[in-house]
């Protein structure tokens, strides 16, 4: 296998630079303090969720979409491997329960052992998360997202081109790993999607 089928490229960027998660989560803060609209994301998962939902944030980063969605009433969970970041998600939304694991073998058993053994309505990743997993977990983690949803539950999936990831390699995967693709969107506010789109927001079905 090639070498870097296995790497995370955000494990390796923190590996190479110690101080990215800082330098990433102080950038978040600020644009929050401009009074910028950090918030396209978590509003289309609000709209797709009914009131009190388990919602799991896969790759949570600071928590700004997580948490978010937990003053909405939402019962949010959220998962990232970067320690630093997990610390800024507890201080600025206390809201949800925050814990580091790494996307690339969260499975049921895991959450389990973290108190989260009920699974979710929704999963969702945003930032491009799907972006940095390794080429060679993708379909596991795909396959692991879609056994923590209960039966009739969706993922909404959200990652820019130039990336490494296909979106139609990705569409692909999602159909192998047991998910039905319900629409496929070129930005978080449903923009049609189209052949040299350079986003893509995938919704998908249990």
């Amino acid at each position: 296998m090639d070498e870097n089928a296995s790497q995370n490229l955000w494990a390796t960027m923190v590996a190479n630079d110690p101080e990215h998660s800082r330098r990433y989560a102080e950038r978040w803060r600020r644009l929050a303090s401009e009074g910028m609209d950090l918030d396209g994301e978590a509003r289309l998962i609000d709209a797709m969720a009914s009131r009190g939902s388990r919602i799991l944030d896969a790759g949570c980063g600071t928590g700004r979409v997580g948490g978010y969605l937990a003053r909405c009433g939402h019962q949010v969970t959220g998962v990232d491997l970067d320690e630093h970041l997990i610390e800024v998600a507890n201080e600025d939304h206390p809201e949800a329960d925050w814990y580091v694991a790494d996307l690339e073998s969260l499975d049921a058993e895991t959450l389990a052992t973290l108190g989260e053994a009920e699974p979710f309505d929704l999963v969702f990743s945003a930032g491009n998360v799907f972006g940095f997993l390794s080429p060679a977990s993708r379909g596991d983690v795909l396959r692991h997202l879609h056994g923590l949803l209960r039966d009739g539950g969706r993922a909404v999936i959200g990652f820019g081109a130039g990336r490494g990831y296909d979106f139609a390699d990705f569409v692909d995967d999602a159909g192998q790993a047991g998910f039905h693709c319900q629409g496929q969107y070129s930005s978080w506010q449903l923009d049609p999607f189209t052949d040299d789109a350079d986003f893509l927001v995938a919704v998908l079905s249990r």
